[in-house]
């Protein structure tokens, strides 16, 4: 499901830090074959991760889409051509390259551009499944390539069925989390697979000759540049309980940060599953809000495709509907 011979031909030189977790012996096992010119950089399995830097809440988390936790890798990027980073379980994803460590959002982009250009054995009938608060780039890239995208609510666990009945090409969400079919079009796993999105990260690479910041930037050309931020604030259990109240009457406005509201979702496109919040869309801009499943938060999500002063208005309104 990853080309790995046009890895080994490609004299690329590739780092990787698997952060204190399982990652570590596959990493290993690739790095014995001298043709993949694999350094592990940190081989370290300690159980209170004291190795980490701290994250930009001063906390211990080995989180690998976090500037602040890839600090180590960070530093010695000009050592590779390409670096990668997997969190414990290895289900997420860190790619670095020159440009530094990328966006999530923005590598996810680039996988299904790519991987819709060079998997000829893939089904024109597969879809591309991505969370609600995922970059609507990836809904413009999919649809210059004509294909069908499969929208569900966070998590991964809605991509399952798609996965494993294989009419899911490939699937991701912005927490850098994503899995995609073998070559053939046949069912890889069904979980997040950090360590095969590194590898993709690579045989991109070896086949294009663009490292995946260059080929994100080709993409931006293409299909316009997103600003995109999420903002996490404290909330009480009566204020996470409003989010699951929430109906269309809720927003009032015909207008959203300057141009008129094209949707109101409280369900997931994809699946019709309930968002356990809402998203709001205009043509060039839309906020998802929801409350943390997990902590005392309440998270909201936003992207433009005007501006950074866009997003902050995007942001600001959606904070203010709520009160919040």
């Amino acid at each position: 499901m990853v080309d790995l011979p046009a890895i080994r031909q490609s004299g690329l030189k590739l780092g990787v830090d698997p952060m204190g977790g399982t990652g570590l012996s596959v990493w290993q096992a690739l790095a014995l074959d001298p043709a993949f010119n694999i350094s592990v950089v940190n081989t370290s399995q300690a159980a209170d991760f004291a190795f980490m830097p701290p994250d930009h809440d001063g906390r211990i988390r080995m989180d690998c889409s976090s500037t602040a936790a890839m600090a180590n890798l960070l530093k010695i990027r000009q050592q590779f051509d390409l670096s990668f980073a997997n969190d414990p379980d290895a289900d997420r994803h860190g790619i670095v390259d020159a440009a530094g460590l990328m966006n999530p959002n923005h590598f996810l982009c680039v996988c299904v551009d790519y991987l819709l250009t060079h998997r000829p054995l893939w089904s024109e009938s597969l879809k591309i499944g991505k969370t609600l608060v995922t970059s609507s780039l990836m809904d413009r890239v999919v649809a210059a390539h004509a294909r069908e995208l499969y929208e569900v609510p966070v998590g991964f666990k809605w991509f399952v069925e798609g996965l494993h009945q294989a009419w899911l090409g490939f699937a991701g969400e912005e927490s850098a989390g994503a899995s995609l079919l073998t070559f053939d079009g046949q069912t890889w796993t069904t979980d997040k697979d950090g360590i095969a999105l590194c590898l993709l990260a690579a045989e991109i690479t070896a086949v294009t000759g663009l490292t995946p910041s260059q080929y994100y930037a080709k993409l931006t050309e293409q299909h316009g540049k997103p600003y995109y931020r999420r903002v996490d604030a404290p909330a009480t259990p009566e204020q996470k309980a409003v989010f699951k109240q929430l109906t269309a009457a809720h927003i009032t406005s015909s207008a959203l940060a300057g141009e008129p509201i094209e949707s109101i979702l409280l369900n997931a496109p994809g699946n019709g599953a309930a968002i356990g919040g809402i998203k709001v869309c205009t043509a060039n801009g839309w906020f998802a809000a929801r409350p943390s499943g997990t902590e005392a938060l309440y998270k909201i999500y936003a992207e433009s495709f005007i501006s950074e002063q866009h997003l902050q208005q995007l942001i600001d309104e959606a904070q203010a509907l709520f009160q919040l």
